[in-house]
């Protein structure tokens, strides 16, 4: 065990390596020599005993406290490497490779921590879950090889495999702490059977399992003993979520008992995926961050009753510190780096902690301080270690480039003192922290707040612009409509609705005042084009249609009076030209060309359905003064007149460049071409009589 109470943290960085001692000077750990050479990886022992680091060539252990070099391994390529949880074994990693005899590359060796001596070596290809797992006394090693868990007893490791255990299917083991150990298996879903978790005893692992329960949507797994071992939490995960909702599959939770006499699934009230979840010391209570951002922070007791809610915020982990008495709840990653220290005593915030840019967290050993940090290649600017208060303030800073791997150094629970009735008083910070903020440049202070666009800015925000933590709706409310924008042609809406404002057009049976009626409505919020004449905005050709049938139908009222047939009905209807002569039915057809909206009796709807409808007969309006052409007409136009009109635009061009000319500008080579070919074009013009 440790000597004492230390703050003592360990660091790795690509041209770095130490270790450094706690409050109050942060200073480092004298003794230690630092390699010459980068390091691969390093690791505290379980207990804070020893420390240990991985160099391309040698593996070194060294006493924690005061830095002493307790032995030297010549083993090379050492990529991980881990202590048993007494400190008595070391166990190494490294790639497999082929030998040229053909024999198996045993890359998981095990090593004496006291002598330096091998005792047994392994064929390990996966470096996730390498290393094998230790009950709390070390009396028994468990691994999981190709669906068989495997039980040796490390005071014997020359007996072998003393027990093992076939589990068809098995891809995740947990052994569990306690005096009474248990063995956890996950068998993930496959081919349409349901995926399942069984606990069995360690002492009896060929009885039946003491629980177990099978489910669906489940892949992979991650496995959460409590401290004492009794209760065991199952988070799984699908690799595609069929809903479409979440890129990264669908989450589930279980709480399943060691004991059999209780398991059941955890049962939460918003929709979305499971950020994180912890367990508090005391093994009575763990806390789950879920659903869509904002996400949702629950504390359940050890039957899955919700203890307290703490409401919607954008956070995504949560880590109870080791006496259980603090709580902290923080964004990383994508969020901003927040983090909320909860008196877990009354359930109130002590303080918020701005952290932005940290990929690790962890609490000190004594529950008092945080370290956060930013790795590499997570991020690769700002790295460091910075070391907090649990009352809010930054007590030490250390600045780091490329830095890797840090961590507290371990001490034992039960050699920390207990909290008081308040939250400790923090120490004066280190100069370290004083040099911090004399290089930081102070940064202008700006108003907090979501951005707005222009139109919305000076106006109180609407609740439904807000975040659900800050009094908005719920993460199922819908998206309010864009402003001054008018549908997307073919989308739900279009045509039947302007800019988000009025009902949806309704067709009549040809009785206009409804039709006029909504249309004066709608075109006071309506969108104008620049340039266009009135009433030629986007989206206004089948208000015009309607308009026109409308006319229409007054037309065959008044000119048909009393002609009820079919065929004396169709007569009653005339359309005019421009100046107000009447057209029989062939001239009709011929100047209108039907006007291509006559779709066989059909009129397509917005929705893109389609309503059975009379055929509508078009009235062309007289107009009394000649609009400014726009693209929006060109079907208006002769093909003269088109061409007379593109011909203009060309020379309106080269005149503008002429002035860019005049002006000393320089002119492209396609520019000049053009001012080249104004004489040819003057000349068509003029051929065309314009």
């Amino acid at each position: 065990m440790a000597s004492q109470i230390s703050q003592q943290y360990a660091f790795r960085a690509q041209k770095s390596l130490g270790l450094v001692n706690g409050t109050p000077e942060y200073a480092p750990v004298p003794g230690f020599a630092v390699p010459d050479v980068p390091a691969r990886t390093q690791n505290y022992s379980a207990d804070g005993r020893l420390y240990a680091y991985a160099l391309p060539t040698v593996v070194r252990i060294f006493q924690a406290e005061g830095a002493q070099l307790l032995q030297e391994l010549p083993l090379p390529n050492i990529v991980e490497l881990n202590f048993s949880p007494r400190g008595t074994y070391l166990s190494t990693w490294e790639r497999p490779i082929k030998l040229e005899d053909g024999a198996q590359h045993k890359n998981l060796r095990v090593f004496s921590a006291s002598t330096g001596e091998e005792l047994i070596a392994f064929t390990q290809k996966s470096q996730e879950s390498w290393d094998l797992q230790y009950t709390i006394s070390e009396s028994h090693a468990i691994r999981l090889v190709s669906a068989e868990i495997q039980v040796f007893r490390p005071a014997e490791w020359s007996k072998g495999i003393v027990d093992k255990l076939k589990v068809e299917g098995a891809t995740t083991v947990s052994l569990s702490p306690g005096l009474n150990p248990s063995v956890a298996v996950f068998v993930a879903e496959k081919k349409g059977a349901p995926a399942s978790i069984k606990i069995y005893g360690l002492s009896t692992l060929n009885s039946p399992p003491t629980c177990q329960k099978m489910f669906f949507k489940a892949d992979r797994s991650q496995i959460k003993w409590n401290t004492l071992g009794t209760q065991v939490l199952l988070l799984t995960q699908t690799e595609v979520d069929n809903s479409n909702k979440s890129y990264y599959g669908e989450t589930g939770m279980y709480l399943l008992s060691a004991a059999g006499n209780f398991d059941c699934r955890v049962t939460l009230d918003k929709e979305g995926p499971i950020h994180d979840f912890a367990w508090s010391p005391n093994s009575k209570e763990f806390g789950v961050v879920y659903g869509y951002m904002p996400a949702k922070t629950v504390l359940f007791d050890q039957r899955v009753r919700p203890l307290h809610d703490f409401g919607a915020s954008p956070c995504n982990f949560i880590a109870f510190n080791p006496q259980g008495r603090l709580m902290a709840l923080a964004g990383f990653g994508n969020l901003a780096g927040k983090i909320d220290i909860i008196d877990r005593r009354s359930l109130t915030k002590v303080c918020t902690i701005d952290a932005p840019n940290t990929s690790y967290c962890e609490w000190s050993p004594d529950g008092r301080f945080l370290l956060t940090a930013t790795l590499s290649p997570r991020l690769r600017v700002d790295n460091g270690v910075k070391i907090w208060h649990c009352s809010g303030p930054l007590v030490h800073a250390q600045l780091t480039e490329e830095l890797y791997q840090t961590s507290w150094r371990p001490t034992p629970v039960e050699n920390v003192p207990q909290f008081g009735q308040g939250i400790p008083q923090a120490p004066p910070p280190s100069e370290s922290v004083k040099l911090l903020q004399a290089e930081q440049k102070p940064l202008a202070s700006k108003p907090a707040g979501a951005y707005r666009p222009p139109g919305a800015r000076g106006l109180a925000t609407p609740s439904i612009f807000k975040r659900e933590d800050e009094g908005g709706p719920g993460s199922g409310a819908s998206t309010p409509p864009r402003y001054n924008r008018s549908p997307v042609p073919g989308a739900p809406g279009y045509g039947q609705q302007q800019n988000g404002s009025g009902p949806p057009r309704e067709y009549n049976g040809g009785n206009g005042p409804n039709q006029h009626h909504q249309h004066g409505q709608q075109s006071a919020g309506r969108r104008l084009v620049p340039g266009a004449p009135p009433g030629a905005g986007p989206g206004q050709q089948q208000q015009q249609d309607g308009q026109r049938d409308g006319h229409a139908q007054r037309e065959g009222h008044r000119d048909g009076q009393g002609q009820r047939d079919g065929q004396g009905q169709r007569e009653g209807h005339v359309q005019r030209d421009n100046r107000g002569v009447r057209l029989d039915r062939g001239d009709r057809d011929q100047q209108g060309g039907n006007r291509n909206n006559n779709h066989g009796g059909k009129r397509q709807n917005g929705a893109g359905g389609i309503v059975t409808m009379p055929p509508p007969v078009v009235v062309v309006v007289p107009v009394e003064e000649e609009a400014p052409m726009t693209p929006g007409i060109d079907s208006a136009l002769d093909p003269v007149a088109k061409k007379a009109r593109n011909l203009n635009k060309k020379l309106k061009a080269i005149e503008e460049l002429k002035e860019k000319a005049s002006r000393g500008e320089r002119l492209e080579a396609t520019q000049l071409r053009k001012m080249d070919g104004e004489a040819e074009i003057r000349k068509e013009l003029a051929g065309l009589g314009a």
